[in-house]
């Protein structure tokens, strides 16, 4: 038996993927003024989706319990990192578009946050309960 659920396995997930995210966009950035750089892209939805197995195809279930169960745990899924098909390259060939770019990398900053106090808020919840509500 696990202590955290599949809510807290999929919020791990999330932040190791948003940290990859994070280092793929700072990459682009970086590389922003290197003559025919091709922008990375990492699709992160479908990796996310995949690894939270949310269309129920990897669920198995047992009814022996000496049986392992399979259920509940994210899989390890790597994300797909390719070079950004919506790059325009530019005179020098460089893919990258900055203002994108640092959209991209506000916006994960942002779910990334998020995603962490929703875990500190689930890990307080069990100290709560741990604690009886003392």
């Amino acid at each position: 038996m696990s202590l955290f659920d599949k809510t807290m396995n999929g919020l791990q997930t999330s932040l190791a993927m948003r940290q990859l995210r994070q280092n793929i966009t700072s990459a682009n950035i970086a590389n922003a003024e290197t003559p025919g750089y091709q922008a990375k892209k990492l699709d992160f939805e479908a990796a996310l989706e995949r690894a939270l197995d949310l269309d129920g195809l990897r669920g198995m279930s047992t009814d022996n319990p000496d049986h392992m169960t399979v259920g509940g745990h994210t899989a390890k899924v790597t994300p797909d990192i390719y070079d950004n098909p919506d790059g325009v390259p530019g005179n020098d060939g460089n893919t990258v578009n900055l203002e994108q770019e640092m959209a991209t990398l506000s916006e994960n900053a942002i779910m990334y946050k998020a995603a962490l106090q929703l875990m500190n808020k689930k890990l307080a919840a069990l100290k709560y309960a741990a604690s009886e509500g003392r």
